[in-house]
């Protein structure tokens, strides 16, 4: 008799295994208890966005009354709420993600009907996609990416980009590098692209991608620490309106993006693949 218990003890242990949630997608901190969280879309339209973003290959989570699209590396979160514009004129001019079968991934989206650009180098697996809401993603080829799509970069174009990638290095833990001509600043799960703007940008509040997340180990301390080195903040840390065990607290870069801190995002349950 016991012998059967046991035994179907571990068939309902097993089974609940199977059916809990898979763990969250975004990368391990830095030194610094950062890693890249979530990229923020103002949709005029959510039911659009949720369409392009899963023919792109994102899978929709929704944690409570946030609509988020996860990959690997960072969640898109969606808002319905018109915006000003579009990022191309903005400090993040665009954003870009990795994929490893180039050629099969562009036939999918171009079967789907998205609006696809190829790069001026036809060797080259580079292109951009435009989403709703005028959103310009740039796509790569990476055969050695270990899932078919991943985060790659958050492209800013700002007045000057060595002090711009200072500035990510001493507030966020950001390690300096450099990619073909641009000066870059990688957090885990994205390298942040400095451009060097001709004009003056748009800040990001406000356009369809209104901010950029990073998610922190311990928000108390983290945005104490900026505080002292004279970043203000909108308001004071704060519990999530729209989910709970989210902490959430704002601040702009000297170039005018918008910067959501959170602690807790990285626990929302993942997608299975």
């Amino acid at each position: 008799m016991k012998s059967r218990h046991l035994a179907v003890a571990l068939v309902l242990g097993l089974c609940s295994i199977a059916a809990a949630p898979a763990s969250a997608q975004l990368a391990p901190p830095n030194a610094a208890g950062v890693s890249i969280g979530h990229l923020h879309i103002n949709a005029s339209d959510v039911d659009a966005q949720v369409r392009f973003w899963t023919a792109v290959g994102g899978k929709i989570v929704q944690r409570e009354k946030l609509t988020m699209v996860q990959f690997p590396g960072i969640y898109v979160l969606l808002r319905k709420q018109d915006s000003s514009g579009g990022t191309v004129g903005s400090t993040v001019n665009h954003f870009g993600f990795y994929v490893r079968d180039f050629d099969a991934t562009v036939a999918k989206w171009q079967a789907a009907g998205l609006t696809w650009e190829r790069a001026n180098n036809p060797t080259l697996g580079q292109g951009f996609l435009t989403g709703p809401d005028s959103l310009r993603i740039e796509i790569y080829e990476n055969k050695s990416i270990a899932t078919p799509m991943q985060m790659h970069h958050i492209h800013l174009m700002v007045a000057d980009p060595p002090q711009a990638q200072q500035w990510y290095a001493q507030n966020f833990g950001a390690a300096a590098g450099k990619r073909a001509q641009y000066d870059v600043a990688n957090v885990p799960g994205t390298e942040i692209t400095l451009g060097k703007a001709a004009t003056p940008q748009a800040p990001t509040k406000g356009r369809s991608l209104d901010h950029i997340g990073f998610e922190v180990k311990n928000i108390d301390a983290f945005v104490a620490k900026l505080q002292a080195a004279g970043i203000k903040t909108d308001a004071a840390i704060r519990n999530s309106a729209n989910a709970s065990g989210l902490r959430i607290v704002f601040v702009t870069d000297p170039w005018g993006t918008e910067i959501e801190i959170t602690e807790g995002l990285g626990a929302t349950p993942a997608v299975a693949p």
